[in-house]
C-alpha cells in the first residue's frame, strides 16, 4: 500500500476539488433533460426550494442561489407557465408575490427527486456506509461554510 499522500499539497487537493465539482455540476445539468424537457437545472432547483419553504419569494430565490433577478424571473416564467408554480399576494405586504408549488409542480418535484435518489444509490453502490455518511458531512460542510 502507497503511503504517499493523494494530494502532494494543499493547492493540488483545492484544484482536484474545483475540478471534480465542475465535472459533478456538468453531469447534473446534463442530466437534468432526463427530468423535464423544457425545464433548466436551476427551475428544479427553485421549485424544490419553493417546496422545502412552503412557498417564498422570488427575491429570497435569488438571494438563496446568488442569481440575478432577471434569471430567477425568467425561470419562475417556466414553472409558472408549466403549470408548477403560482403566485399569491403576500397578505403581509401587497406588493409582493409568494410562490406556491401547485400540485402538479409538487408531483413533478416528487419524481425528479425520485430519479436523481436512484442515481445517487446506484453512483454509491460499491461505497462503505461509513464513505458515504463522511462524504455527506464534508458536502454540508463546505455549503454551510459561506
Amino acid at each position: 500500500m502507497n503511503s504517499e499522500p493523494a494530494y502532494p499539497t494543499r493547492a493540488a487537493a483545492i484544484q482536484s476539488i474545483q475540478r471534480e465539482l465542475t465535472a459533478f455540476a456538468r453531469r447534473a445539468r446534463g442530466r437534468s433533460a432526463e427530468l423535464h424537457p423544457e425545464l433548466s437545472l436551476v427551475a428544479f432547483t427553485i421549485l424544490d426550494l419553493v417546496i422545502e419553504r412552503d412557498g417564498c419569494l422570488a427575491s429570497d430565490l435569488a438571494q438563496h442561489f446568488a442569481l440575478d433577478k432577471s434569471t430567477v424571473s425568467r425561470q419562475v416564467s417556466a414553472l409558472e407557465q408549466a403549470n408548477y408554480l403560482r403566485r399569491e399576494v403576500d397578505p403581509t405586504n401587497r406588493r409582493n408575490h409568494v410562490l406556491h408549488a401547485t400540485a402538479a409542480g409538487r408531483e413533478i418535484a416528487r419524481e425528479a427527486d425520485e430519479r436523481r435518489r436512484e442515481a445517487f444509490t446506484l453512483r454509491f453502490l460499491d461505497w462503505e456506509d461509513a464513505d458515504v455518511a463522511r462524504f455527506a458531512d464534508y458536502l454540508r460542510r463546505y455549503n454551510d461554510s459561506d
